[in-house]
């Protein structure tokens, strides 16, 4: 698997997704694998390797867009299902080294 799959794959057009939301530097669309019913990836249009890393790019106008385009699928998803859960990964957990968070709801499906 890519180091990081959404430069790679989503952002270059090589993996097409549905997109749920997008903004100049944000997008948000419905995960290729999910692992819950209901799954979205929201992520940065430029790379950003994680939430902590120290990155020039990682800035305050950034995490703002990020928090807008996240809550607006949070709130969407709890009118259709009647809850969210909104995730990041770090360090080990995070499989594609690129800053995103997954806004999931309903069952979570199992791993294959």
């Amino acid at each position: 698997m890519s180091q990081d799959f959404y430069c790679d794959e989503v952002l270059n057009g090589r993996t097409e997704v549905m997109k749920v939301m997008e903004t100049d530097i944000v997008l948000a669309y419905h995960h290729t694998r999910p692992s819950y019913e209901h799954h979205i990836v929201v992520i940065p249009k430029i790379h950003v390797q994680s939430l902590v890393s120290e990155e020039e790019e990682n800035n305050d106008h950034l995490l703002l867009e990020l928090m807008k385009v996240i809550k607006r699928v949070a709130s969407d998803m709890m009118l259709k299902t009647g809850s969210a859960k909104i995730i990041t990964n770090l360090g080990t957990y995070q499989d594609s080294k690129h800053f995103h968070w997954h806004v999931v709801s309903g069952e979570r499906r199992n791993e294959e």
